[in-house]
């Protein structure tokens, strides 16, 4: 099939207008492709995770090392999708240059002269999950197949009584995946849902 732009089309669901790497508090969802469920299995209200989930988890509490602006909050894995919270500061840079394809940063004396990039929300995530879609595929032989869903769910957190919300969303996830939206074995469960932390 060509590209047609009427049918090809995808309508930005982010922000109009606003700058994705300055600094704040972001919640995150991202779903794997299908909402195939690939990372555990939920048993009695709690996330046991399979090899591909910690290998999700590792990804995530790896971020910062390879992000010099970001600093992690709150994260669960679920069985076929993750929620967490990235707070991107730039006051959180260290000097290091370390890009989304997380290669160990140049110690050469002559990079110190380079300027510093701040990645985007979107770098972050790319990152995210291009690297653990590489591992988990390493894993189960699956060179280049997509793991994830194309985009993701991003609400920007406005204050601390929001942030206080949504962590504590986020910790009790496990505990409604029998109402989860994200979940296929829910009868009300939608293709695209936008996550509520209220």
């Amino acid at each position: 099939m060509s590209y047609n732009p009427e049918i090809h089309h995808r309508r930005s669901i982010r922000l109009r207008g606003w700058d994705y790497a300055s600094a704040g508090a972001y919640f995150l969802t991202i779903c794997v492709k299908n909402r195939e469920c690939l990372f555990g299995n939920i048993v009695n209200g709690e996330m046991r995770l399979n090899p591909y989930g910690c290998m999700v988890v590792d990804v995530w509490n790896n971020l910062p090392n390879h992000f010099p602006t970001v600093a992690l909050d709150a994260f669960v894995v679920m069985p076929n999708h993750v929620h967490g919270i990235i707070v991107l500061n730039k006051n959180n840079m260290d000097g290091s240059i370390v890009g989304a394809d997380f290669k160990s940063a140049p110690t050469d004396t002559a990079q110190k002269c380079v300027q510093i990039k701040y990645h985007t929300l979107g770098d972050i995530i790319r990152g995210f999950k291009t690297f653990s879609a590489r591992r988990i595929n390493e894993l189960r032989a699956t060179p280049g197949m997509p793991l994830w869903q194309r985009n993701y769910h991003e609400h920007i957190i406005r204050d601390g009584s929001e942030l206080f919300h949504i962590q504590r969303y986020i910790e009790n996830n496990p505990k409604q995946w029998t109402l989860d939206s994200e979940n296929p074995f829910t009868p009300s469960s939608s293709p695209n849902p936008t996550p509520s932390p209220r």
